[in-house]
């Protein structure tokens, strides 16, 4: 008689809170996730689990609810809980440079030493974002084994009975132990009855497979739409354990822990993942028409879903050029400071301004959520005002978001102030060193693949899931992908500070206000020849292009004053404009100039539907082009 062995069984919780995210937003998932969470899991019946816990979400428990956190490390010393480690702050690790990897884990293994007593060789990737180079950079930062996606392995060609084993990979000699996380198990938890649940794992264990991985998002147990009354108040939590309890009692499976599991199971390979995430992630990453067809292939049945793909996660900052600022700021203060001395407060700045959330855009990405984003600008603010600066005021000729065209970067003890001359000499970046407000900061409205195209209807808005009726279960967020039911308005050029546009006598606000302006000439695109001359008091850019002349002067106080100059009788269009778009921007001296303000305002999607969100105003400057001449100086109110 054949004795089969029981499955092993990795269960998995990555519980995160972003850098910036509001306390009232910590304290309810504390009160509909954690608390209950844990309490779930202190009974005995599930155990030993996995637990990895984000340090911005660290920070806050140690400080607002330490006995949860004691009660964590109780669960440790017993061994009912086995930590994993990831970036500290968590970023994706992909988008930082080598040394900040290293520094990132590194930090996170050291705070869950000093506060657990435990030595955690196990990583949590952050939003399972892979690219072939990070084996060493793991392999550095003292990490033995890694978890992933069934996706990361599927897309090397491997079949699907491979995810049920444990492999190891490498990059130039530093190798690091894989685990990969069965997609099907987190489509079935919490979103569908216990009893799929046992069965497909009783299935698995009678095809002979030893190994079975499940680890996701622990905020899914009572923080995503309709799941807190699902998990927690109609049983589907007592129904899991019980169900894993029974499970165990018959020799189905035995829940291990990950770095158990690799004892007993030792890794074939090599194996080389491509660059990855999870399905939705590469969808999110694509341009709008290129994720609306993609998500037409993904439902059709004669079409294999290993074989398609989306985009690389790094698109999204070729995607958002708001997004690439931050982040490009973000790594240049980084390289800065090190050549500088490495000093570890501003280090830690530099590396909360590296929390992933407001990189990126999909159900989870908060790009477009004003205070994420704001949030790392201070840090970066703090960052650059401890850098230690030679001289009243300085500037660089670089190209600093690696657009292939350098860029003007002007830096005072007031102000950090970017400023494009390939965009129309534009300003892009102008971060407020003392107030840590990036008056630049404002997100334009992007098509999205949840937008209707021109001529056609949404498919209707979705505020949320609730659970179903009895044990039919209740849908996942990734089954509520639908799309609003009217077009908004969508930005055709990136905003900042003095966008410049030659416009004809019919233009009005109302098309800026719906996106429909048709300029009889944009500068937004057009380079210009630019010179700096550098004084104690301020930077003076003098730049030319298309017959009109610009000088943009920034001022050490962090001021910034602009002057233009053009052949009347050789402009097109009736009017000369500038438009500054800004969390609040408040222009205090326009010589001669009409002025109209309009708020921005985007729709983006979330885990909670369709978001409504005010990101700022935008401030039309105009002046009839037969003046041949424009002055304005901009302050901001806050």
């Amino acid at each position: 008689m054949t004795v089969t062995e029981p499955l092993r069984l990795c269960l998995g919780l990555h519980l995160h809170q972003p850098v910036g995210n509001f306390d009232h937003v910590f304290r309810d998932h504390l009160d509909a996730v954690y608390a209950p969470l844990l309490g779930g899991l202190r009974d005995g019946t599930i155990g030993p689990v996995a637990m990895h816990l984000s340090g911005p979400l660290l920070d806050w428990l140690e400080d607002n609810a330490p006995t949860w956190v004691d009660r964590v490390a109780g669960e440790v010393d017993a061994g009912h809980i086995e930590l994993l480690a990831a970036g500290h702050d968590e970023p994706i690790l992909v988008a930082l440079s080598p040394e900040d990897r290293i520094e990132q884990i590194v930090r996170h293994r050291e705070r869950l030493h000093r506060r657990f007593g435990v030595e955690v060789d196990g990583l949590w990737l952050t939003e399972r974002v892979w690219e072939p180079d990070l084996p060493r950079a793991l392999a550095h930062a003292g990490v033995r084994f890694v978890v992933v996606d069934d996706r990361h392995l599927r897309l090397t060609g491997l079949p699907q009975e491979a995810i049920h084993r444990t492999w190891v990979t490498e990059h130039d000699g530093d190798r690091v132990a894989v685990f990969a996380i069965d997609e099907r198990l987190r489509y079935l938890v919490p979103f569908r009855p216990v009893e799929e649940f046992g069965d497909y794992l009783r299935g698995l264990q009678a095809d002979g497979h030893r190994l079975a991985v499940l680890a996701d998002d622990g905020e899914k147990f009572g923080g995503w739409p309709g799941t807190a009354k699902w998990v927690w108040q109609d049983g589907w939590f007592a129904r899991f354990a019980d169900r894993l309890a029974r499970l165990a009692e018959e020799g189905t499976i035995v829940l291990s822990r990950f770095g158990d599991a690799l004892e007993a199971l030792p890794p074939d390979g090599p194996i080389y993942l491509p660059s990855a995430s999870y399905r939705e992630m590469e969808r999110w990453a694509l341009p709008a028409g290129r994720a609306r067809a993609l998500e037409q292939l993904e439902e059709r049945d004669d079409v294999d879903p290993t074989m398609l793909r989306g985009g690389h996660w790094r698109h999204f900052l070729a995607k958002y050029p708001e997004v690439n600022r931050l982040h490009k700021t973000m790594a240049w203060l980084s390289r800065r400071c090190r050549v500088s001395g490495e000093d570890p407060v501003t280090r830690r700045h530099i590396g909360r301004a590296q929390c992933n959330d407001a990189y990126w855009h999909g159900v989870f990405g908060g790009s477009y959520l004003p205070f994420l984003r704001s949030a790392l600008w201070q840090e970066l603010a703090t960052a650059a005002r401890r850098l230690p600066h030679q001289q009243p005021i300085a500037s660089w000729s670089l190209d600093l978001d690696l657009d292939g065209h350098d860029d003007i970067v002007v830096q005072s003890a007031a102000a950090l102030t970017v400023l494009s001359p390939s965009r129309g000499m534009s300003v892009i970046v102008h971060l407020d060193l003392m107030s840590g407000i990036n008056h630049c900061d404002v997100m334009s409205r992007h098509e999205e693949a949840y937008h209707p195209v021109e001529g056609e209807g949404g498919t209707g808005e979705d505020d949320g899931a609730s659970a179903a009726d009895g044990e039919e279960g209740m849908p996942s967020i990734h089954d509520l992908e639908t799309r609003l039911t009217s077009r908004p308005a969508i930005d055709h050029e990136a905003r900042g500070l003095l966008v410049d546009r030659f416009l004809g006598d019919d233009v009005t606000r109302e098309e800026f206000l719906l996106g429909s302006v048709v300029p009889a000439l944009s500068l937004a695109a057009v380079p210009f020849e630019a010179t700096t001359e550098v004084t104690p008091e301020d930077v003076i850019i003098r730049a030319t292009a298309a017959g009109i002349t610009k000088t943009v002067t920034v001022g050490a106080d962090g001021s910034l004053v602009a002057e233009w100059r053009w052949d009347p009788t050789a402009a097109t269009g009736a009017w000369f404009s500038s438009e500054c778009s800004s969390p609040g921007v408040a222009v205090i001296e326009a010589e001669g100039a009409e002025c109209w303000a309009y708020p921005i305002e985007t729709v983006s999607k979330s885990e909670k539907g369709f978001d409504d969100t005010h990101q700022g105003t935008a401030t039309v400057l105009r002046w009839p082009v037969h003046a041949g001449h424009a002055r304005v100086r901009i302050c901001w109110n806050g």
